[in-house]
């Protein structure tokens, strides 16, 4: 690590500490026109344990921590957006509404966890038709979509036995994921025994994945392809399926992966007039899908910003950060996941399904 990148580090945690002690100087503004005033030391240590909430359970795998770090992200950021608002309106006010707009901050705060975690938790399903202009034995398929399961230490057994009880009941002749199997380490997936319940997905034409980012980062991506073909999951990374001799699955390791095949050399040597279904974990290089004939292409990534307004930031990042687009004959669609990263709450985003009723026609 070189001088200059430590020096970032050390002053990115310098801004962020500032931020906290602003944060909970605010709170102890509050405190002291309540009763808890006198309880000014446990405040302190409680603030200093929330500032280092999440980067201690990032290395410690108790999920308390985890989940106490997760939700103090949450009231990190939409305290640097509220606090300037509340402080101008004191000013305004001259100080005589600190109590109630206080008490008012702290029910917001509650409902923005119970709302986001009602989000994250009760999955819905979306539903798309799609019509490729090639031929095919079967002139109708469903697919089931899912991405971003990040299966871990939070999202874990129960969560995936929703996602395998949802599926259950669509029936679909093809499930496909899109990347983000684990979330960055495959200890927490090995130790719950969760391909247990992940092995209970079954479809006809079979169940087919790529890697995604966060797969790659705990460099064990590996033992995650071994994983998931122990139970019948397919993983493709730079690779092609052709099904029932009828359309082709293409599989691109993500962009976190040291290199990776263009879309082009992928699809070279297939045979251009059957469908062509491709995933890729992040939605990009759209130009390059559609120039080399893929009819589908499937994604996920976005969490479509997974708590706004990060949601903005995603749509002025992708082509497509959420749902279905068109670019000449390509379909792109675009999942917003089924598991949460960090917090393990939704503002403005839902833990999601996607069922494609896929029409081919000539």
């Amino acid at each position: 690590m070189s001088f200059t990148t430590i020096l970032l580090i050390l002053l990115v945690l310098v801004i962020y500490l500032l931020l906290c002690f602003y944060i909970g100087y605010n709170g102890w503004v509050w405190l002291k026109t309540t009763q808890f005033a006198a309880f000014k030391k446990t405040y302190i240590m409680l603030m200093i344990l929330l500032s280092l909430s999440f980067f201690i359970g990032r290395f410690w795998s108790w999920v308390p921590i985890q989940f106490i770090g997760g939700f103090w992200l949450v009231i990190f950021g939409y305290s640097l957006l509220l606090l300037p608002l509340i402080n101008l309106a004191i000013c305004l006010l001259k100080k005589k509404w600190i109590f109630q707009i206080g008490l008012g901050t702290i029910l917001f705060f509650v409902v923005v966890l119970i709302y986001g975690s009602y989000n994250a938790w009760s999955p819905v399903v979306t539903t798309y038709e799609v019509a490729i202009d090639k031929p095919a034995t079967e002139k109708e398929l469903k697919l089931v979509v899912v991405s971003d399961l990040h299966l871990g230490s939070i999202v874990g057994e129960k969560h995936l036995e929703r996602l395998v009880a949802e599926i259950e009941v669509l029936r679909p002749d093809l499930i496909l994921i899109p990347g983000d199997i684990i979330d960055d380490y495959i200890a927490p997936y090995l130790d719950k025994e969760m391909g247990k319940i992940l092995g209970k997905l079954h479809a006809p034409l079979g169940v087919y994945a790529v890697p995604g980012n966060h797969d790659y980062y705990g460099n064990d991506v590996d033992q995650l392809v071994i994983e998931m073909d122990k139970i019948g999951i397919h993983v493709l990374a730079d690779e092609t399926a052709l099904v029932s001799d009828d359309f082709y699955i293409i599989g691109r390791k993500d962009l976190a992966a040291k290199s990776r095949i263009t879309t082009t050399a992928l699809v070279a040597d297939l045979d251009q007039n059957k469908p062509m279904i491709m995933m890729d974990h992040q939605p990009v290089e759209f130009d390059e899908a559609s120039d080399s004939g893929i009819d589908l292409l499937l994604s996920g990534h976005t969490h479509r910003g997974q708590l706004f307004p990060a949601n903005l930031i995603t749509r002025w990042i992708f082509e497509n950060h959420y749902g279905h687009i068109m670019k000449g004959q390509l379909h792109s669609i675009v999942t917003s996941g089924f598991g949460t990263w960090g917090p393990p709450l939704r503002i403005g985003s839902r833990a999601e399904i996607v069922e494609i009723n896929l029409k081919f026609q000539k």
